[in-house]
């Protein structure tokens, strides 16, 4: 393929990782909220913080960036996912205090094999994108999918141990406070990236 078809690709991928996360997220929310699932609730949120992070670099690749303004909203995306890690790491500590659990982590185990799939898929597309446009944008999105492959696996292994041992009543609540370390870590870098002088726009997670 020219650098146009490979162009016209990455902006699919980058409009494609919008539109699953926005479903996904509803969908993880409603099923944590109805089964009292912090982790499954934690995962949704991250999907709209994620959805933003899309937004900058779709906004990239469209050529209409401008540096200072996505610094800022690169900056302010992080502090989001910081804001976020807090709170799930918050309801974690408080699921494991009074010893609560879902009755059920099936919409949890479902949703996050899905997103294991889709997001592998995604990942790879993306890496392919950004060795063929030579671009470091696209690099840092394919890095924020990889973000995203990390806690599906979070949710799934989680998901997976309650189902097999439901005495773990403990195990939504861990899987949570992992998550929320991993969303922790992909705020702090964006935060990182958008201070950095080195700046070049994006997701801020490739660096």
């Amino acid at each position: 393929m020219n650098q146009d078809q490979w162009r016209r690709r990455a902006l699919w991928l980058s409009a494609l990782t919008i539109a699953y996360n926005l479903v996904e997220g509803l969908v993880s929310m409603a099923f944590g909220w109805a089964d009292e699932s912090m982790a499954l609730f934690g995962f949704g949120a991250d999907s709209f913080i994620e959805v933003a992070s899309a937004l900058l670099v779709l906004w990239k690749l469209l050529d209409h960036g401008n540096l200072s303004r996505e610094r800022k909203a690169t900056l302010a995306i992080g502090c989001l996912f910081l804001a976020l890690a807090a709170g799930i790491a918050g309801g974690a500590v408080l699921q494991l205090a009074i010893r609560r659990h879902p009755p059920t982590t099936v919409p949890g185990l479902v949703i996050s094999t899905l997103s294991l799939a889709f997001m592998v898929f995604l990942w790879r597309a993306k890496l392919l994108a950004a060795q063929a446009l030579d671009s470091a944008t696209l690099e840092a999105d394919a890095a924020c999918s990889l973000a995203c492959i990390q806690l599906s696996a979070v949710l799934f292994s989680g998901s997976l141990l309650f189902l097999i041992l439901p005495a773990l009543w403990w195990v939504d609540a861990a899987a949570a406070l992992g998550l929320a370390a991993l969303i922790g870590k992909e705020g702090l870098g964006m935060v990182r990236a958008a201070r950095s002088a080195a700046f070049t726009g994006g997701c801020g997670c490739g660096h």
